[in-house]
C-alpha cells in the first residue's frame, strides 16, 4: 500500500490536487481521507464553548485515531471514519465505512505537522499557494458551503488561522518530498505525481 500525504494552507488547492489524483487513477485503487473528518469528539462541550475551540492548532485534531485508522488500512483492515459537522462544530453520529486500496491519498492543513503520521507517509506533498488567494478561497468557501458571515470569516483568519499556518503549516513545508505551487491547476504537477503512483500500482 502508498500512502501519500498532501498537506498546505487553507485554500491552498489540496483538497483538489486529491481529487485530481483519485479521479486520474480511478477510484477502485485510490481512496482518499481527509484530515478534516478526524477533528475531536467535543460532543460534552456546550455549543458556545466549541465555537471557542482553534482549530487549526495541531491540539484539535484526534491525531491518535487518525494514526490507527491508517495503520489499520495498512494493515488490509476496513475503517468506520468519522464524519464533522462543521456548523456545529461536532462530529456527525453516523460514519463511513472506507475499505482498504492499493493507495491512500490523505489531504489536510497539519498533517505533515505530526511526526506519526509523517512516518505513515510514502510521498509527503505540499501544496504551495498565495496567501491572497488562500484567503479569498476561504472566505467564498465559509459563506457559501458553512453559512459564515465575512465578519466571522475575517476574525477567524485574523485570529488563528494566519498565526496558526505560520506556526505549523508553513514549516511543515520543509518536510515535504514535492511541493506543488498553484495547486490542482499545476497539469505538470500533477501529471509527475500521478506516473509515479502509476509506476507503483504496475509493480504490485
Amino acid at each position: 500500500m502508498l500512502i501519500i500525504g498532501i498537506a498546505g494552507g487553507t485554500g491552498s488547492g489540496k483538497t483538489t490536487v486529491a481529487e485530481r489524483l483519485v479521479q486520474e487513477l480511478g477510484t477502485h485503487s485510490v481512496v482518499q481521507l481527509s484530515q478534516d473528518s478526524y477533528y475531536k469528539n467535543n460532543a460534552h462541550l456546550t455549543t458556545a464553548e466549541r465555537e471557542q475551540i482553534n482549530y487549526d492548532h495541531p491540539d484539535s485534531m484526534d491525531g491518535e485515531l487518525l494514526l490507527a485508522h491508517l495503520r489499520q488500512l495498512r494493515a488490509g483492515q476496513t475503517i468506520d471514519m468519522p464524519q464533522y459537522d462543521f456548523s456545529s462544530h461536532g462530529r456527525k453520529a453516523n460514519t463511513v465505512s472506507v475499505a482498504p486500496k492499493s493507495v491512500i491519498v490523505l489531504e489536510g492543513i497539519l498533517i505533515l505537522a505530526d511526526v506519526q503520521l509523517r512516518k505513515e507517509m510514502d510521498i509527503k506533498v505540499f501544496v504551495d499557494t498565495d496567501a491572497d488567494v488562500r484567503v479569498l478561497r476561504r472566505l467564498v468557501r465559509d459563506m457559501k458551503e458553512r453559512g459564515r458571515s465575512v465578519d466571522s470569516v475575517f476574525k477567524q483568519y485574523i485570529e488563528t488561522v494566519k498565526p496558526m499556518h505560520d506556526a505549523f503549516v508553513e514549516p511543515s513545508k520543509r518536510f515535504a518530498d514535492l511541493i506543488i505551487p498553484e495547486g490542482g491547476r499545476n497539469e505538470i504537477a500533477i501529471e509527475v505525481l500521478t506516473s509515479r503512483i502509476q509506476s507503483y500500482l504496475v509493480q504490485i
